[in-house]
């Protein structure tokens, strides 16, 4: 039965779902300590299919009160507001499409973590400039926000599907060097996703920049390789320097640090 409501009842529905050993486990696993990528955010415990139900419940819930949800400190509360734009999205003319895909942008802050990207941007951007200018994208690739470097190679998922393949690599180009594991991985997963579709235009990508990639990135593209070519391209990948390799560590003892401090 859909549900008219508000976001506090939405908010009243996931609390019933609580689960204070799973949060636990959550806040640990998408790294929300001092220092690390997602510092402060909340988490309530709840497993995705549910807050997708709850979502299906609320799927007519005005766009102010999903404003709220999205704006809340709580991780499930901005996934489960994703989750009713993204099925709004996909059943909208293109007037709304329009009005929601714009909503997103300007709200873009608040999609601030690798599952809340991965969920959303391939829908609210990724399908909205399927047939639109796509500069929007390398505006983003070139952010000094982890997470909107993460929304410009995931959005490319939907033309990925499509079989155009351009922008994704061209993006990947971009993001080559770039030093955050979650990027690396992200550019990794399509570059692989370009493979399911085109094996040929993947090698021809690797071929030109395996050199150059770090290999966590080399990792997750070759993913589905033959184990003769993975061995040949991990021949290439880029080891990570005796630098960055500092920088990490100071990075991850300052973290730690921090912590025994709190």
């Amino acid at each position: 039965m859909i549900k008219f409501g508000n976001a506090k009842d939405v908010q009243k529905a996931l609390q019933k779902l609580e689960d204070p050993i799973k949060a636990n486990f959550l806040a640990g696993f998408f790294k929300t300590g001092q220092g690390d990528y997602a510092e402060g955010d909340i988490f309530l415990g709840i497993v995705v299919p549910n807050q997708r139900k709850i979502a299906k419940l609320y799927k007519n819930l005005p766009l102010e009160e999903i404003k709220i949800l999205l704006h809340s400190p709580i991780h499930e509360e901005r996934l489960t507001s994703l989750f009713i734009l993204c099925d709004q999205f996909k059943r909208a003319d293109p007037k709304i499409q329009k009005k929601l895909h714009e909503f997103y942008l300007k709200n873009l802050k608040q999609v601030n973590n690798w599952d809340l990207v991965d969920l959303s941007a391939r829908i609210l951007i990724g399908d909205y400039l399927l047939k639109r200018n796509r500069k929007i994208l390398y505006k983003l690739a070139k952010s000094k926000n982890l997470w909107e470097r993460r929304i410009a190679i995931l959005s490319t998922y939907a033309f990925i599907k499509m079989g155009e393949f351009e922008d994704t690599l061209k993006i990947a180009k971009e993001l080559l060097t770039d030093s955050e594991d979650l990027i690396q991985k992200g550019v990794g997963w399509m570059l692989r996703e370009v493979g399911n579709q085109n094996f040929e235009t993947e090698i021809f990508f690797l071929e030109k920049n395996a050199d150059k990639m770090p290999r966590t990135m080399l990792r997750y593209s070759i993913e589905k390789f033959p184990e003769n070519l993975k061995k040949k391209f991990m021949k290439y990948g880029k080891k990570e320097s005796v630098i960055s390799r500092k920088k990490r560590n100071v990075k991850k003892t300052i973290r730690e640090t921090k912590k025994n401090k709190a």
